[in-house]
C-alpha cells in the first residue's frame, strides 16, 4: 500500500506553507506500509520557538483553506516540537535542536520519500 493521492496533496499544501514561513529541512515520508494510523509524515525545522509557532500557524491555515481540520495538536505551548495530526498525514514542526536530537529521518529512512513541489525552497 502507498499513501493516497489525497494524503500526498495535503503533504504538498503543508510543505509549501512551511516553506513560505522559512522552515528548514522539509522532508516527507510515505509511512503507510509501516503505520496503520496515517499515510504520511511531513517534518520541518525552525530556528526558534517563535518560528515553530509561525510555521504551525501557516500549515494549519493552509490546510484549513483546503478544507482540513486537525484531529489533534500537541506541543504548541512549549514551541519545541509541535505535532499536528490530520489523520491521513501527521505534520511535525521541530526546533532545530529537537530535530537533531530525535532524528526522525533516521527512524523512517526505510520509508519512501514523498517528492515535494519545486516551490518548497529548503526541501531535502
Amino acid at each position: 500500500m502507498s499513501a493516497t493521492d489525497h494524503a500526498v496533496e495535503l503533504v504538498h499544501v503543508a510543505a509549501v506553507a512551511a516553506s513560505d514561513k522559512l522552515a528548514k529541512q522539509i522532508v516527507a515520508f510515505d509511512v503507510s506500509d509501516q503505520l496503520a494510523i496515517t499515510d504520511a509524515f511531513l517534518i520541518a525545522s525552525a530556528t526558534n520557538e517563535r518560528q515553530v509557532g509561525a510555521v504551525v500557524d501557516a500549515v494549519e491555515d493552509a490546510l484549513r483553506e483546503h478544507g482540513e481540520k486537525p484531529i489533534r495538536r500537541e506541543g504548541h505551548k512549549e514551541g519545541r516540537w509541535v505535532l499536528i495530526d490530520y489523520g491521513e498525514i501527521v505534520v511535525h514542526v521541530q526546533h532545530e535542536e529537537e530535530r537533531q536530537f530525535y532524528a526522525l529521518e533516521r527512524l523512517w529512512r526505510d520509508c519512501p520519500a514523498i517528492a515535494l513541489p519545486d516551490t518548497v525552497t529548503d526541501a531535502r
